[in-house]
C-alpha cells in the first residue's frame, strides 16, 4: 500500500541533520545549563550559540529570543502577560484565529473582564483592514492578535500593514506565525511586530520547542513560575538538545527558502491543477486556491461528496494511506466543523466535506496522483 503524507501543517517529517545535530547534544551535552561547572557553561553555550542564529534569521537581537515549549505555549505567555503585566484593556482577534489565541482571550475575558473585538472577514476569510483601522479607534490599551498564516486555509495576513496601524495607533501587535516561520524570510526590524510565536515542528525541526519573540523593553512577566532561566520569562531547566534541533531546522530552512518554497509550490500547483481536471465540482476554501494569496504549502478542498457519504472520506483516505486532515490536527476527533469553515462557507457548503492538503520537500507529483485516484474513486 502506498503511503502518502500529506498532512505537513499538522507537523513535518524531521529532518536527519536536526536528528543528528540532536543526538550529538543528548550523547555530549548532558549538563544543566544553569550549573556553574563545565558541563553546564558547554550546554549554557550551545544555547545562546542557538538563540544568536535564530534571532539573526529575523533581524532582531539575541535577547528578544526566549525558548518555549511551543507555539501555543508562546501565545499564552505573551497574550497572558500583556492583560497582567501590560495593562491590556482591549484585544482585537478574528474568529478565524487558532485555538491557542481564541481560547486564551475567552479565559482572559472571563478573569480580567477586557474587551475583545472581532475584525470583520470577507467571504474569503481575508481581515478587513479598514475595519481593523476603526476598532483601533478606542482609547482602552489594545492588543492586537492576528495570525501571519491561517493554519486551517493557508491566508496570508498583510503583518506589515498591520503593524503599521497598529503602531500609528499606540497598539500592541502579536502574530501567530507559527505556521511561517522557517517557511517565509521575516525582518522584524522592517514590520512592526512586537510579538511573535514560531514552533519547531512546523519547518522539519522537533516537537516540544519553539520560541516567543519579545520586542525589547515591552515589560512581558513570566507565565511559568520557578528558576531563573531565559531571563527569568521562562523558568524550567532548559531542553538542550529541543534548542540545538530547532536551531538546526531554522538554519536550513533559512538557507534554502527560494529553493524549497519554488519545489513545493510546484506541488501545490500540481495538486489544484489535477483537483481542477477531475474532480472540476471541488471548490477551494477561503484563498488556498490562489497561490500569490495563500500559503504556498497548503489547499482546503470542498469536496463534492454527499452528507451521508462524507463521514467516511477520511477513514477511505486513511485506509489507502493517505495522511490528511478535515480541519486543523488540534480538533481530530471532534464532531464540530472547522470554526473557520464555519466563519466563511455557506450552510451547504458546510454539508460537503473540506479537506485540508498540506506539502511538503518530501512530497512528489506522483504522489499527488495517487491521491487524485483515490478521491476519484470515492466521489
Amino acid at each position: 500500500m502506498n503511503q502518502v503524507y500529506f498532512d505537513n501543517a499538522a507537523t513535518t517529517q524531521i529532518r536527519d541533520e536536526v536528528i543528528t545535530a540532536m543526538t550529538e547534544v543528548m550523547k555530549n551535552y548532558y549538563g544543566n545549563a544553569s550549573s556553574s561547572h563545565s558541563f553546564g557553561r558547554s550546554s549554557k553555550v550551545l544555547i545562546e550559540k542557538s538563540r544568536k542564529l535564530i534571532a539573526s534569521c529575523l533581524n532582531v537581537s539575541a535577547g528578544e529570543i526566549f525558548f518555549t515549549g511551543g507555539g501555543t505555549e508562546a501565545d499564552n505567555l505573551i497574550l497572558n502577560s500583556a492583560v497582567r503585566d501590560l495593562g491590556v484593556q482591549h484585544i482585537i482577534i478574528s474568529k478565524i484565529e487558532h485555538h491557542a489565541v481564541l481560547h486564551t482571550v475567552d479565559q482572559l475575558q472571563k478573569e480580567y473582564d477586557i474587551d475583545v473585538s472581532y475584525v470583520n472577514l470577507d467571504k474569503k476569510g481575508d481581515v478587513d483592514y479598514l475595519h481593523l483601522e476603526t476598532l483601533l479607534q478606542k482609547e482602552e490599551k489594545t492588543l492586537v492578535s492576528l495570525m501571519h498564516i491561517n493554519n486551517e486555509i493557508g491566508n496570508v495576513l498583510d503583518i506589515k500593514r498591520v503593524g503599521d496601524l497598529c503602531q500609528a495607533n499606540n497598539a500592541l501587535f502579536h502574530s501567530d506565525a507559527v505556521q511561517s516561520v522557517g517557511h517565509y524570510k521575516i525582518d522584524l526590524q522592517e514590520v512592526q511586530v512586537d510579538f511573535l510565536a514560531a514552533s519547531a515542528h512546523k519547518f522539519h525541526g522537533v516537537k516540544g520547542v519553539g520560541f516567543a519573540f519579545v520586542r525589547k523593553n515591552t515589560g512581558l512577566k513570566p507565565l511559568i513560575f520557578g528558576g531563573e532561566q531565559e531571563r527569568g520569562l521562562r523558568a524550567g531547566t532548559e531542553s538542550v538538545h529541543n534548542i540545538v534541533g530547532l536551531e538546526t531546522a531554522l538554519k536550513i530552512a533559512n538557507n534554502n527558502f527560494e529553493e524549497e518554497e519554488a519545489y513545493v509550490k510546484s506541488i501545490k500547483q500540481y495538486f489544484i491543477d489535477s483537483v481542477t481536471k477531475h474532480i472540476p465540482e471541488a471548490t477551494f476554501n477561503g484563498q488556498s486556491g490562489d497561490l500569490e494569496k495563500s500559503s504556498y504549502a497548503l489547499v482546503n478542498a470542498c469536496l463534492p461528496v454527499p452528507p451521508k457519504k462524507s463521514a467516511m472520506l477520511l477513514f477511505q483516505l486513511d485506509l489507502k494511506g493517505i495522511a490528511c486532515s478535515k480541519g486543523s490536527a488540534c480538533q481530530s476527533g471532534s464532531s464540530q466543523n472547522s470554526h473557520v469553515l464555519a466563519e466563511i462557507l455557506t450552510d451547504e457548503d458546510l454539508e460537503k466535506p473540506s479537506i485540508r492538503f498540506s506539502f511538503s520537500i518530501y512530497n512528489t507529483k506522483e504522489e499527488v496522483d495517487y491521491v487524485i485516484r483515490v478521491l476519484k474513486e470515492f466521489i
